[in-house]
């Protein structure tokens, strides 16, 4: 991850504010859409194929699960597991770094849910 030159997490005036240097490389991720349903909807079924991943996101496009999957893998967000079975089968379940993002996410869906957010005017 490349260093970041703008900011320090440390000055003397802002040892209050909340040092934001490692959400850095996690926002590049989290932050593409559809990954965060990716892992909040294999957390809700612990385990999930492909086509059934697919299904549940709805309008998601196949070449767009198929990159956010391996992301999340690459992060070691997600485990895929695939089986030497006629026809092929291939699992996707949440790494427990996947799971601790999961947990981390339930307040802010929560606050979300409280009440319909309302477009700025």
């Amino acid at each position: 991850m490349p260093e970041n030159t703008n900011h320090s997490c440390k000055t003397e005036n802002e040892m209050h504010d909340i040092c934001l240097c490692p959400l850095q490389g996690i926002i590049d991720i989290i932050s593409k859409k559809w990954a965060l349903l990716i892992v909040a909807t294999i957390g809700n079924h612990q385990m999930l194929r492909y086509n059934e991943l697919r299904k549940k996101l709805g309008e998601i496009s196949p070449k767009t699960l198929a990159d956010r999957l391996k992301e999340l893998e690459g992060e070691g967000l997600i485990r895929r597991e695939a089986f030497a079975e006629i026809p092929p089968r291939v699992e996707y379940s949440l790494t427990n770094k996947g799971e601790e993002l999961r947990k981390a996410m339930m307040p802010l869906m929560k606050w979300a849910s409280q009440e319909p957010m309302k477009k700025a005017t």
